[in-house]
């Protein structure tokens, strides 16, 4: 195969930061963007009434509630590299979008509060990078702050996430006592003064700890970090970059994010050891970054980013060839050809057209309803991205509209935010009502709140007795006809014209899966 872009392709780091929520996560997206030059001002992001936000959080109900509820996609230049993040729901109540950001990535960036330790949502999220093998580098936050020992971190990493850790830094204390954090790389200490968030942070080349100067400037605590050094150089592995890279490894990072420390080397480190866009795996065979015809698949969509225009904008990562404005592409689901001419680059809500771009990159296509969420695109062959699933929603509501007159509207409006893939939506077979099922219950609440802001659709949601769903797929038509026939009450459509089972309770679809065995009962399904 000829390589083609090398250059382009090389330079690209695409990844998604993960975190349990509170962790400091958008707090060091912000600070990234501060060194990448993409930022001139951190917002307020714990402020709810504050006139600043968060740059990444421009939805109106993540400014009310102080939360990230979508994710956002910044692009960024640092020392040569062309870097996109993407940033992902840190709320508890985290939507399916979160797990496709990370079917978009090449690496992730996993932030862990100093005091909490590894916390549910990211054993959760590690499992989603796992499925896919996804490199992780890990960054300890809030070292400013009292929290658990260092080594009690690393152990409840490895234990919990099953993965082996090798510290790049080590920090001299915690909390009150922190006074900096040893590079174990390049050797270099680098002293932490509280206070102003954009001073100098001063760095102490130290090649060797048994240096008089170490203790002079750290004093007490100077033999105390000797010991944990040399327990450490005993006790963990040596960085490995092809078992990182394999995501067997993960390099851990100890810092500060809100203090602005620690953060520019961990972005130093990021972009020369992260990976670039690699082979992404289709249904026929696996696409190199380094062919020539291009191709990209869609992995989220987003409605009503700008409320003025209630445009629909799909987020499309490039995988192979290059993007230029106004270049013609076949769309495989609907086998048509449609020419790229709008296409935009993100930093949060802000957007640029662009008339160039690479494998690695993500590009947002202005979408009139025919695009959506998995679908692929390519200058030649028909390829078809795979690993862009919807998952099986684990909560369930009701929609109660309160002016009937709106029903179109609602259907209507229910579908588009269907599209974006946060919220599922059935119509049961039996009845005219509006099921919706989410990865997260914060999904009902933001999506009856987007339904009265953006749509002017005044609507609530309720309980309903149900807490399964599988999609049903049969080879037998006659089989799939009789099951039908005989569950009729428990069928329902779902916004792409998919046939669901939805059950009342674990038992009842284990009681159906025994009496039709010929039926399968699907848990997750690819977006066609």
């Amino acid at each position: 195969m000829t390589v083609y872009n090398q250059k382009e392709v090389d330079q690209r780091r695409t990844f998604g930061i993960i975190s349990h929520p509170d962790a400091g996560k958008t707090t060091l997206t912000e600070k990234l963007l501060l060194y990448g030059g993409a930022i001139q001002l951190a917002g307020a992001v714990k402020a709810r009434k504050a006139a600043r936000h968060a740059t990444s959080d421009w939805m109106a109900v993540e400014k009310e509630r102080g939360i990230s509820v979508t994710t956002s996609v910044m692009k960024f230049q640092y020392q040569g590299y062309e870097v996109n993040l993407l940033d992902t729901p840190g709320h508890q109540d985290f939507s399916e979008d979160t797990y496709r950001v990370l079917t978009a990535v090449d690496s992730a960036l996993m932030v862990i509060d100093s005091a909490k330790g590894v916390e549910p949502q990211t054993e959760k999220l590690m499992e989603i990078c796992r499925m896919r093998n996804t490199p992780i580098i890990t960054f300890i936050n809030k070292l400013d702050r009292d929290g658990r020992p260092p080594l009690d971190l690393l152990s409840d990493i490895e234990d919990r996430l099953q993965i082996e850790c090798t510290p790049l830094s080590w920090p001299l204390g915690a909390g009150k006592l922190f006074k900096g954090v040893y590079s174990l790389y390049d050797k270099k200490l680098k002293l932490f003064t509280p206070g102003q968030e954009k001073r100098h942070v001063e760095e102490i080349m130290i090649a060797d700890l048994a240096d008089e100067r170490f203790a002079q400037l750290v004093g007490e605590q100077a033999d105390e970090f000797r010991e944990e050094i040399e327990l450490l150089e005993g006790a963990a592995n040596p960085f490995d970059l092809d078992d990182y890279r394999r995501a067997s490894q993960t390099p851990v990072f100890f810092d500060s994010a809100v203090n602005n420390f620690g953060v520019k080397e961990l972005l130093e480190a990021f972009v020369k050891i992260a990976p670039p866009p690699g082979n992404r795996p289709a249904v026929s065979r696996p696409v190199s970054p380094y062919e020539a015809p291009f191709s990209g698949f869609v992995f989220k969509i987003q409605a009503n980013m700008d409320p003025a225009h209630r445009d629909r904008i799909a987020f499309m990562r490039i995988c192979s060839g290059k993007f230029t404005r106004g270049m013609k592409v076949l769309h495989h689901r609907i086998g048509k050809t449609i020419n790229l001419s709008k296409a935009t680059v993100f930093m949060a809500q802000d957007r640029a057209h662009v008339e160039e771009a690479f494998p690695g990159d993500i590009i947002g296509l202005h979408n009139h309803g025919t695009i959506k969420i998995g679908d692929t695109f390519s200058e030649k062959e028909p390829l078809k991205f795979t690993g862009v699933p919807n998952f099986a929603p684990e909560h369930f509501r009701r929609v109660i509209l309160n002016n009937p007159m709106k029903t179109k509207q609602l259907q209507k409006d229910l579908t588009q935010l269907a599209e974006e893939g946060a919220i599922q939506v059935f119509r049961p077979r039996t009845s005219n009502a509006y099921i919706l099922g989410a990865v997260g219950v914060l999904q009902f609440d933001i999506t009856m709140a987007r339904l009265q802001d953006e749509y002017g659709v005044d609507a609530g949601c309720e309980g309903v007795d149900l807490t399964v769903a599988r999609w049903v797929n049969c080879q037998d038509p006659k089989q799939l006809a009789a099951f039908e026939k005989a569950c009729t009450n428990n069928l329902a459509t779902d916004a792409q014209g998919h046939l669901a089972f939805l059950a009342r309770s674990e038992w009842n679809l284990d009681y159906e899966m025994k009496q039709w065995p010929d039926i399968e009962f699907e848990k997750s399904k690819e977006h066609h």
